[in-house]
């Protein structure tokens, strides 16, 4: 498998097609501890005990609410907490010395948001909320804590910052060698994949970016995002209304990043 065709699966999350109704979330569900939480799996490793489950809850400081159009945090800002998006949708983006934004991911419930600090104890991106969202806010101190004492957590949270290495690889890739209809491509296989993992609909899903914020972390413009979108409608590969987006053939994407994987 080539690198490329990794950075799209290394989410992980080959889950079974699931119907294409999308899943409602209940609200007070989403009140719940970390120990009944649905997104336990994403988050968590495997095979806690009740008791880990239990001081995991407590490390939790606080559910926050974030707004849409509101920062969960900023650059420059000095790392106390990372944070676990309960519900929502999120992008990380820095700005550019003559005030362009340039998106840097996109996360959803389940991601963990703050590991871009780790290193220098600074936030590198700014974090804003695409909708209004909430986040279980880990303080890092105490996390760190906690990974001593329970091994399993710490590697955990390695493999996911392992994950965070993969995905900027990815990226390089897809951005340097790729052509835009099959980083367009790609990026719905991706976010089909990551929806699938949590239980939605792999093939009809809401784009909670702008088209301009898809190009921007694609390094497409604009246009080229609107064209090429219009063109997978034209083949039948997606219907797409408004924000709204509905694959038709998983196999035909597929198929398009796979004529990228022959060439390399």
């Amino acid at each position: 498998m080539s690198p490329s065709i990794q950075y799209f699966q290394f989410h992980g999350f080959a889950h079974p097609s699931m119907p294409t109704t999308l899943r409602i979330v209940e609200v007070d569900k989403l009140k719940t501890a970390c120990s009944t939480c649905s997104l336990q799996e994403l988050c968590l490793p495997a095979g806690l005990s009740a008791i880990e489950l239990k001081s995991v809850d407590e490390l939790i400081a606080r559910r926050r609410p974030v707004k849409r159009g509101d920062y969960l945090f900023r650059s420059g800002v000095a790392l106390h907490s990372l944070y676990a998006i309960r519900s929502g949708f999120m992008k990380s983006c820095v700005l550019h010395e003559d005030g362009r934004e340039q998106v840097a991911g996109f996360h959803m419930m389940g991601d963990l948001m703050g590991l871009d600090a780790i290193g220098t104890n600074q936030h590198l991106c700014d974090a804003v909320a695409l909708e209004d969202s909430e986040v279980c806010e880990i303080p890092l101190k105490d996390l760190e804590g906690l990974s001593r004492n329970i091994p399993s957590l710490q590697q955990h949270f390695h493999r996911i910052m392992s994950r965070e290495i993969a995905r900027d690889y990815g990226v390089m890739l897809l951005l340097g060698s790729m052509r835009a209809e099959e980083r367009l491509a790609a990026f719905l296989l991706n976010l089909s994949q990551r929806f699938a993992a949590r239980g939605y609909s792999p093939t009809e899903f809401h784009l909670r970016m702008t088209r301009e914020e898809i190009g921007s972390y694609l390094g497409l413009k604009l246009e080229t995002v609107s064209r090429t979108l219009s063109h997978f409608q034209a083949q039948g590969l997606i219907a797409v209304q408004n924000k709204h987006l509905r694959i038709l053939s998983l196999d035909n994407l597929k198929e398009l990043v796979s004529h990228h994987s022959c060439r390399s």
